[in-house]
């Protein structure tokens, strides 16, 4: 009989992003983590506000997902941040239990945090997302069509057929990285 994995530690969405930033193994300041956010995270998922992100260390930082060490500065104490091993194990706990699909957080994510996940488990979630962009491209074309022959609901089958298009421009930049993965 095995047991049941560690449950997923009910974090929100900036706690998860904090850790994910800290998890390539630097000390960053939190002026840092702002701008690797903005690098980075605000290319597929979002970018924190400073106060966000300052206060989400707090919370880190007290619950033991992440240390901090004061260093002495010209202008000041400058505090750097590291990811604890309790704050590591929490993220690898929350991508192996990421449910299928949707993908949330998005597949951009887990692909940036690739460095934490099992690679199978990472090709099943892009795949996954794959699929439902897939099935959804299909869906929102159908819908459209269904709607060809009413002239009121023109603009409405023009919103679907984007959305269609968006759909799979998900599903081909997916198997992009699928290939990326595989290369």
């Amino acid at each position: 009989m095995t047991s049941d994995p560690l449950p997923v530690e009910p974090l929100p969405a900036t706690a998860w992003a904090v850790l994910g930033l800290l998890s390539f193994g630097r000390e960053l300041t939190g002026y840092e983590l702002k701008k690797w956010a903005e690098l980075t995270l605000a290319h597929f998922f979002w970018s924190p506000s400073s106060a966000e992100l300052y206060a989400e260390l707090r919370h880190l930082e007290r619950s033991g997902h992440v240390a901090v060490d004061t260093l002495p500065g010209e202008l000041g104490a400058r505090r750097r941040y590291r990811l604890t091993p309790s704050g590591e194990d929490a993220l690898r706990r929350r991508l192996a239990h990421t449910p299928l699909p949707p993908v949330d957080p998005p597949p951009a994510f887990h692909l940036w945090l690739g460095h934490l996940h099992d690679p199978a488990r990472l090709r099943e979630l892009l795949r996954a997302a794959r699929a439902l962009a897939d099935k959804r491209a299909a869906q929102a074309e159908t819908d459209a069509l269904a709607l060809a022959d009413s002239p009121e609901l023109t603009h409405a089958a023009r919103a679907l057929r984007l959305a269609a298009r968006a759909h799979a421009d998900e599903r081909d930049r997916l198997d992009a990285a699928l290939d990326d993965l595989e290369a």
